[in-house]
C-alpha cells in the first residue's frame, strides 16, 4: 500500500535532510513533493504544474519523459545496468567518449568519466598537479591554483579550495589548501571600483598579471567560461575568456574550464568556450550531459596530459582515482541520446529567437524599481535584487527577498530557485516561446510586488 501524503511530508520532515537548504524554515514550512512530470512542467502530489523554470537545478535540457531519452534507459536496461570501468570497458561508453572527442573544442581526445559536476572539476584538479610532476621536463613547484573571487566550482574539498562562496565555504577553511585569486568580471559591483565605461576589461588584465607573477608555481587556471554561475549569473565581458587563454598558453599554465553548467547548449552554443574560439586543456561537463535524467559527468583533457601518465605500472605514473559508477552505461546511453538531440540539424539555431525572447522579458523587468541589473548570457539569467536602485544597497540577508520571490512564483505556477537575492532563470532548453513568455509574465508580476517591501 503506498503511504498517504501526510505519511510523505512525515517522513520528509523526520528523515530527510535535503541539500543547500535551511532545515528549520523548511520544515516549518508546507513541503511541496514533485510525483511526476512531464515537458517542461513538474506535477506535485495534489497535481498542481509547475513551469521547471531552473531546469531541475540547470540539468534539464529537452524537458520530462522525453521519448528519445526514455527509450535509450530502456534499451540499455536490457543489456546491462552498470559494469565497472576499472579495468574493463562498456560499449556506451565508449561510444560516448568518441562522440565527445568528435564534438569538444580541437585538441581534447581523452575523456575520464566520474559522477558530477563536482568530480569532474576534482579530477580535473588532481591530473593538473600529478601532470607537473611527471610530464617530460618535471616542474613539481607548480602545485597551485588560480581561480576567480566568488568562483564556485563544487563542494568536494578540492573544489572548495578553488571556490570563494563565503557562504558555502568559509566553515571549511581549515581543510583547505591555499589558492590565489583574482578578481572576477562583476561589472555591477565592480572589484576595482571601476564603471563599466572607462574599463577595459581590467579585471582579466589583474588575473593575467598573477599568471605572469606566478607561473613558476601555478599548476593551472580554474574558470567557468562566459557565466560565473553560483555566483549570482555573473556574465564576462566579450573576449575575457579568450584573454585567459591566451596568457595560460603564454606562460605554460593548464587552463581548466568548468562548463558544468554552461555546458551543453545553455548559453546558445553547444560549448561556452567555442564562442571565444578557446580549447582548454581540461573541460568539465556533467548537469546537462545526460539532459537532466542521470548522473554523469565527464573531464575531457589533451594528448599532452594524458601522455604524462603513461609508463610500466612500478613507475606509479597511474591516475589513481576513480568512481564506483564511473562510466555507467546507463548514464552514457541517455547521454549518447540526449547529444544526438543536441546535435540534430536545427536544434541550437532555434535557441536564437528564445534567447531573443528571454531578452525582451527581463528587459521589461529591469525597470522594476528594486531590481539592480539583469544578467543574461543565452537561457541562463539572474536578476539581482536591491534594496535601493541608486545606491546598489542590497536588501538586508534576513529578509530573504530572492527566497520570498520564488515562494510567490511557486504560488502562480512557476518553480524557481534563488541564489540570495538573485532570482535565477533556466528553463529548459526546450521550453517553447509561449511557456517562455508565461514564465516572464509570473516573474514580472512577482518582482512588480515585492512580498515585505
Amino acid at each position: 500500500m503506498s503511504p498517504t501524503r501526510e505519511q510523505l511530508e512525515q517522513w520528509d520532515r523526520d528523515h530527510l535532510w535535503h541539500p543547500f537548504t535551511p532545515m528549520q524554515v523548511y520544515a516549518a514550512e508546507k513541503p511541496v513533493i514533485i510525483e511526476r512530470a512531464h515537458g517542461c512542467f513538474l506535477v506535485d502530489l495534489d497535481g498542481n504544474e509547475y513551469i521547471d523554470g531552473v531546469s531541475s537545478l540547470w540539468c534539464n535540457v529537452h524537458g520530462h519523459r522525453v521519448p528519445e531519452l526514455d527509450d535509450a534507459v530502456r534499451a540499455q536496461l536490457e543489456r546491462v545496468a552498470h559494469t565497472t570501468l576499472l579495468g574493463l570497458a562498456n560499449v556506451p561508453a565508449i561510444q560516448l567518449a568518441r562522440r565527445l572527442v568528435e564534438l569538444a573544442p580541437p585538441g581534447l581526445t581523452r575523456v575520464f568519466y566520474s559522477d558530477d559536476g563536482a568530480t569532474a572539476v576534482e579530477v580535473a584538479l588532481k591530473m593538473a598537479f600529478q601532470f607537473w610532476r611527471q610530464c617530460p621536463e618535471p616542474k613539481p613547484g607548480k602545485t597551485k591554483f588560480l581561480a576567480l573571487k566568488s568562483a564556485y566550482h563544487g563542494d568536494t574539498l578540492g573544489d572548495v579550495s578553488v571556490g570563494d562562496v563565503a557562504r558555502f565555504h568559509h566553515l571549511f577553511a581549515p581543510l583547505l589548501f591555499p589558492t590565489l585569486r583574482a578578481p572576477n568580471h562583476y561589472c555591477y559591483r565592480c572589484p576595482l571600483g571601476l564603471e563599466r565605461s572607462r574599463c577595459r576589461i581590467d579585471c582579466v588584465e589583474e588575473l593575467a598579471r598573477l599568471v605572469r607573477d606566478h607561473a613558476d608555481e601555478l599548476a593551472a587556471v580554474v574558470v567557468e567560461p562566459l557565466v560565473q554561475g553560483a555566483a549570482g549569473m555573473i556574465t564576462a565581458p566579450a573576449g575575457y575568456l579568450r584573454r585567459v587563454r591566451d596568457v595560460t598558453q603564454e606562460h605554460d599554465v593548464l587552463l581548466i574550464a568548468d562548463e558544468v553548467a554552461v555546458g551543453c547548449g545553455r548559453t546558445g552554443t553547444l560549448f561556452a568556450c567555442s564562442q571565444e574560439g578557446v580549447s582548454p586543456d581540461f573541460l568539465c561537463l556533467a548537469k546537462g550531459l545526460t539532459g537532466g535524467y542521470l548522473p554523469l559527468a565527464a573531464t575531457l583533457t589533451t594528448e599532452r596530459v594524458y601522455a604524462a601518465f603513461l609508463g610500466r605500472p612500478e613507475e606509479g605514473r597511474t591516475f589513481y582515482h576513480g568512481h564506483t559508477y564511473t562510466g555507467n552505461p546507463l548514464g552514457a546511453a541517455v547521454a549518447l541520446a540526449n547529444l544526438d538531440l543536441l546535435t540534430r540539424p536545427g536544434f541550437l539555431a532555434a535557441l536564437s529567437e528564445k534567447i531573443e525572447r528571454l531578452a525582451q522579458q527581463l528587459e521589461r523587468i529591469a525597470t522594476l524599481p528594486h531590481v539592480g541589473e539583469v544578467r543574461q548570457r543565452g537561457l541562463m539569467a539572474g536578476i539581482e535584487l536591491v534594496a535601493d536602485r541608486a545606491t546598489k544597497q542590497p536588501f538586508p540577508p534576513e529578509r530573504r527577498m530572492g527566497a520570498q520571490v520564488c515562494r510567490a512564483a511557486r504560488e502562480q505556477g512557476v518553480m524557481l530557485r534563488p541564489l540570495g537575492d538573485v532570482v535565477v532563470v533556466m528553463p529548459p532548453l526546450a521550453i517553447d516561446i509561449s511557456l517562455l513568455e508565461r514564465l516572464g509574465e509570473v516573474l514580472y508580476n512577482c518582482l512588480a510586488r515585492l512580498p515585505g517591501v
